[in-house]
């Protein structure tokens, strides 16, 4: 039986990486590292002062459960080694090279310094550059000129690549992708290609438990022979944009990720401020600790949503 929080054996390591939500360890093997998620919850590049009760648990559980799913389906190779924790699992490691445009062609076992992101339905950012009028309908795959409305169902799933080292996410033409990551345009479009099946595994899973796959990202490393390699986590709340099917058919978007969350800093407030502060280059504002009954709706989120994910009892 695991202890939430305690790994049997402990890993003795040195704290590598420090993130919004997650550890990174290393073991004392060279090429294996501890990832850690803990409770703590971020939005907009920031951390909340608020834990969320067995936040980190269920995130690991979660892509744990995605991770096998690939490996089983062979889609491509993963990270993943064990789950050794109800917290923590045990990944392979890869070397990590920041500069941009600096990875040698020939390497292999690199980390790829780029998100890719796959919305299957308009939400979140792609929503609001469209409203913005930023860009118009026919980038999401419709006929210029189509009206379309938050949430619709895109054409086809459509991809965005963005930044993994700036100071925030910065979307990315091709060009600047493959300058970046110094990807030859056939590993870019392998990736590209992998995330689509990954995708659609998601989404017939999602599906027999009457949820919407909304959108996610997934990173990559090249293993062996640069063969792309699915690391990091994905197909969790974190990551991912989740709706209820039923409601959705109804006419109603009920989100099922930490989505509220965000909307939540949105009311009071807070995201206008803070990027304001940005915008002009001025502290930014502390973002406010939740209500408890926002913690609380917030920790029945995670758990409640491991179990529609997986199918498995949390």
């Amino acid at each position: 039986m695991f202890i939430v929080g305690f790994a049997p054996n402990d890993v003795m390591g040195e704290l590598l990486y420090q993130g919004k939500v997650k550890q990174v360890w290393s073991t004392d093997d060279p090429n294996v590292l501890e990832f850690r998620y803990t409770d703590q919850i971020s939005v907009y590049d920031q951390i909340i002062p608020s834990l969320i009760p067995r936040k980190g648990e269920s995130l690991n559980r979660t892509t744990c459960h995605w991770f096998d799913l690939v490996s089983d389906e062979g889609v491509c190779e993963t990270h993943l080694i064990e789950m050794n924790a109800p917290d923590r699992c045990l990944a392979r490691r890869f070397e990590v090279i920041k500069e941009p445009g600096a990875i040698p062609r020939d390497m292999e076992n690199v980390f790829v310094p780029l998100e890719v992101i796959c919305r299957h339905h308009l939400s979140g950012s792609g929503w609001r550059r469209y409203a913005k009028g930023e860009v118009g309908a026919e980038e999401f795959g419709f006929e210029p000129g189509t009206e379309i409305e938050a949430g619709c169902k895109l054409p086809r799933p459509y991809l965005e690549v963005s930044t993994k080292f700036e100071a925030f996410d910065r979307l990315l033409d091709r060009e600047e992708a493959l300058q970046i990551s110094n990807l030859t345009e056939q590993e870019f479009d392998s990736l590209l290609d992998t995330v689509l099946r990954i995708d659609a595994i998601i989404e017939r899973e999602a599906g027999k438990r009457g949820l919407i796959h909304v959108d996610g990202k997934k990173e990559f490393a090249l293993g062996e022979g640069r063969r792309p390699v699915l690391v990091d986590s994905f197909g969790t709340l974190d990551e991912d944009r989740w709706w209820d099917a039923e409601t959705y058919s109804k006419g109603q978007i009920v989100s099922l990720s930490k989505e509220f969350v965000r909307e939540h800093y949105i009311d009071i407030g807070h995201h206008e401020a803070l990027y304001d502060a940005r915008e002009r280059g001025i502290e930014e504002p502390p973002i406010p600790a939740l209500p408890q009954e926002m913690v609380d709706r917030t920790a029945q989120l995670y758990a409640s949503m491991y179990e529609r994910l997986t199918g498995a009892e949390f």
